[in-house]
């Protein structure tokens, strides 16, 4: 959502939030929250309203396990429930979210009731595979990073193909250029989404 540039809170809960709801879709903002309990919580009741209408966000663990607490604090307040997913893993090169962070990350979250699973690197089979070794089976893996063209690469994304990121055990893939950077975009949604589809 930092990347709409005119937001409108009234006309994004009218022409997204209100069809979501209805056909029984949720909603995923993927955030990236990585400040403590408190600020998360500011931010997640800032100008966009984040917890009254997205149901699962993402967030760093690296301040501390108080950010699930302050994000579920925000949904509270607004008396709407959501679930968290937590970075474990990243796709773009030389991030710092290595095997031992990952392996931390994890020991630490699957546990909460409140996490409703992981975001694993989709460009790395091996390391989607290594995630949900460590992750078991009671928790989602998310994974971005999924392009059918890698080379749109820009500014250090890596990419992998959405049917390995699901071999490898992902359970959903996102995927973000390959569908807005497409000449048609519901098209290649359908692409994206009917190739994940075929590997289920």
């Amino acid at each position: 959502m930092d990347g709409v540039v005119d937001f409108e809170y009234t006309s994004w809960m009218e022409e997204i939030v209100r069809p979501a709801r209805e056909m029984g879709i949720l909603i995923f903002e993927d955030r990236k929250f990585a400040d403590i309990g408190h600020v998360s919580k500011t931010q997640m009741l800032g100008h966009q309203r984040i917890a009254t209408w997205a149901d699962i966000v993402t967030a760093h663990r690296i301040s501390g396990p108080d950010i699930i607490d302050g994000i579920h604090a925000a949904w509270g307040e607004v008396g709407r429930k959501g679930s968290v997913l937590i970075l474990a893993q990243m796709s773009s090169s030389g991030n710092l979210l290595d095997a031992r962070y990952t392996e931390k990350t994890v020991a630490s979250c699957k546990g909460m009731p409140g996490v409703c699973g992981f975001i694993g690197n989709g460009s790395d089979p091996l390391s989607i595979s290594s995630l949900r070794e460590s992750v078991g089976p009671e928790k989602l893996i998310l994974t971005p990073g999924i392009n059918f063209d890698p080379r749109q690469s820009v500014m250090g994304q890596r990419y992998g193909h959405p049917t390995e990121a699901i071999r490898s055990g992902a359970d959903a893939v996102i995927v973000g250029s390959g569908i807005i950077r497409s000449d048609s975009v519901s098209k290649a949604a359908a692409q994206y989404a009917n190739a994940t589809m075929d590997e289920m």
